[in-house]
């Protein structure tokens, strides 16, 4: 019976992934199933959400369904042996066998799917185009977010010494704090496009020199360099961010052709000797022009529309910002800040933008006083609220409004009333991107914080307003209890099998958890990981290591200890919670070399008596996140949590409590 269910799960899977002829690759972690996709357009995400026993869905490059600890396992054994592979190993393309001949209910909506995909693929190289875009920017949005704080605060440290309200030796301090913030924006092109080169394939360093080489280095008047457009002089960095991601993109197609066609003997000297040569000329003569006209053209064209759009416009880009984000849309905006950065010195676009997120705040905070009986909700609310404020707004959007359906159009009307608010006010702008929310007050140039913080409060009473009044479904204020899966079903019997087998009391119990590291512990929601932070598997916590001492969190007994050592499952001696162990984020790819583990199932173990290790040196520089975490999986059994710490702790410390039922 049991072997029937996961074999059940697995036909579902493939019936909504396009089948085994659709999957290069699949292997499993502790918590989920992580599968290498041949066709996206043949997945169909919200049928897998739908499947029973399926907790959650990662729709990333590689796709993570998430089933939890134990299931995973035998669903992924059950999947690779029907198809007679092993797992990570390739799988064949003229698989036939049970799973692509029996035609269900699920099978045809997955065709469904396919068919409007296929319909929508001349679509698909805009995708690719802003999926590019993000991979480029994305790495440098610390450095955005870090070099713009500094400069924010030189900016105020100017204006104080401007009004003799600091004494004129700061002026010292001022200036060193401009030329780093400076260390970015100077040569931001160079740093654009060595990762652009990264991202399509091309030798970084050449990117880099391209990214240079529109800076024109070593023209100085009064020699220049003619425009062949108007025949005035090149000015350095015209083109700007623009210009070199299109040049480095066609270095890369150059750089490629010229390793495919001269001799590996010489390719070393003539492929990057040509290459530079070329592109350098073409980027000087023909990218930086045009580049250059684009630029301005765009830069103008914006500035005009929230000109002389004023509010409306404004209230428009606030409106739909949310839905571009979750098109993808979005993507193509970062080089346009950053073109903006570096012609006017700010973006007036992102204080705008960023009250499509304020908005989702407000329509959150009027969710929890009309949905107060609804303790799901409220607990996911109270969860995601303080996030949305500083500005990350997926747990709300993904977690609370647009499950809802009417709140999220609610919290975009919300939205849309702060951007006409900051629009209004005009040359409201920030002076970097990355942080939204509270976050970006110290980044908004031209001391128009005051205009930002106004169209944040405007932004949090409208999508509070429009929700209270329009936005809330009687079936969330009512609290909706939904219908119970089969495999909730049957832990919640197996549960109570266990609990009249051991002759568990029935009253309320108190565990306690100690830190199973040192280091500074963290809410699961800042977890950079959607499985984690939106609590597909349970609540908990997170610890960011400091040393690699692992200890016991709890007292119990080891379920299971995975073969790459990244995680560990235990059940607990007091109130018998089901516990996970994870140690890093996509640890399991570094099959088991950062760790010691000392245990094996059946082991018993106490809180704070050390259970293994891990190289965190060695976790990072494997490009990996060596957070600890601790999770509880049946919270079915549980009451409420209780968290007692907060900042950095130390291994064995109380740090959570858990009452069960």
């Amino acid at each position: 019976m049991m072997a029937d269910k996961y074999s059940t799960l697995g036909r579902e899977i493939y019936a909504n992934i396009g089948g085994p002829n659709n999957v290069e690759s699949m292997y499993h972690c502790m918590t989920r199933l992580r599968i290498k996709i041949r066709d996206n357009s043949k997945v169909d995400i919200a049928g897998l959400k739908n499947i029973d026993g399926v907790l959650g869905i990662v729709d990333a490059d590689t796709l993570e369904i998430v089933l939890g600890s134990g299931v995973n396992a035998k669903v992924a054994q059950d999947m690779v042996s029907q198809v007679g592979v092993k797992e990570n190993e390739e799988f064949p393309t003229n698989v036939t066998n049970d799973y692509q001949s029996e035609k269900s209910e699920v099978q045809a909506k997955a065709a469904e799917v396919h068919a409007q995909h296929k319909a929508q693929l001349k679509q698909t190289w805009w995708r690719k185009a802003l999926g590019h875009i993000s991979a480029i920017f994305i790495p440098l949005i610390p450095a955005f977010i870090g070099a713009g704080l500094i400069s924010g605060v030189a900016g105020i440290l100017k204006n104080m010494l401007t009004v003799k309200m600091l004494p004129a030796s700061w002026a010292l301090g001022v200036t060193i704090l401009s030329m780093i913030s400076s260390a970015l924006f100077s040569y931001l092109n160079i740093y654009v496009g060595i990762n652009t080169a990264k991202e399509f394939g091309a030798t970084p360093g050449l990117g880099g020199i391209i990214g240079g080489v529109v800076l024109l280095p070593g023209i100085v008047a009064p020699v220049t360099i003619p425009n062949f457009l108007d025949g005035k002089p090149l000015a350095a960095g015209q083109g700007g961010i623009i210009g070199v991601l299109f040049a480095v993109w066609i270095l890369s197609y150059v750089e490629k052709w010229f390793h495919k066609h001269i001799a590996d003997s010489v390719d070393i000297i003539f492929t990057p000797f040509l290459t530079v040569l070329i592109m350098g000329l073409f980027t000087v003569f023909v990218v930086m022009p045009i580049a250059g006209w684009i630029s301005n053209s765009l830069v103008g064209a914006i500035n005009w529309v929230l000109n002389v759009g004023g509010p409306v416009a404004g209230f428009l880009l606030g409106l739909f910002f949310l839905p571009m984000v979750m098109l993808g849309l979005h993507q193509i905006l970062t080089p346009i800040h950053l073109e903006m950065i570096q012609k006017i010195g700010y973006t007036p676009l992102l204080p705008i933008l960023a009250m499509a997120g304020a908005g989702q705040v407000g329509a959150a905070i009027a969710l929890w006083v009309k949905c107060r009986k609804n303790k799901e909700l409220v607990r996911l609310i109270k969860g995601a609220l303080p996030v949305g404020i500083l500005g990350v707004g997926e747990p709300l959007i993904y977690g609370v409004t647009l499950p809802l359906g009417r709140p999220f159009i609610t919290a975009c009307i919300g939205g849309g009333i702060g951007g006409a608010v900051v629009a209004s006010f005009g040359h409201v702008g920030a002076i970097a991107i990355g942080p939204s929310g509270v976050a970006l007050i110290p980044l908004i140039a031209n001391n128009m914080w005051w205009g930002y913080v106004i169209g944040l409060l405007c932004a949090y009473a409208g999508g509070f307003v429009a929700t209270y009044f329009w936005g809330v479904p009687k079936t969330a204020m009512e609290g909706e209890v939904k219908k119970p899966t089969q495999a909730v079903k049957e832990k919640r019997r197996n549960a109570e099998t266990k609990a009249d087998n051991l002759n568990m009391p029935s009253e309320k119990v108190e565990v306690a958890f100690e830190a199973p590291v040192t280091g500074k512990l963290q809410k699961l929601e800042d977890v950079k990981d959607d499985v984690f932070s939106k609590k597909m598997l349970g609540d908990g916590f997170a610890i960011d290591p400091s040393n690699g001492k692992i200890v016991a969190p709890v007292d119990g007994t080891i379920d299971s200890v995975m073969d790459t050592k990244h995680a560990i499952t235990l059940k607990t001696n007091k109130g018998h919670l089901d516990v996970l162990m994870h140690l890093g984020l996509d640890t399991v790819e570094l099959k088991g070399k950062p760790f010691i583990i000392n245990v094996k199932p059946g082991d018993k173990v106490k809180a704070g008596t050390q259970i293994g290790s891990m190289d965190i040196k060695a976790i990072k520089e494997a490009g990996k996140e060596p957070v600890v975490l601790t999770i509880i999986a049946n919270m079915d059994h549980v009451d409420h949590v209780v968290r007692m710490s907060d900042g950095e702790v130390e291994a064995g410390k109380d740090v959570f409590h858990v009452i069960t039922k």
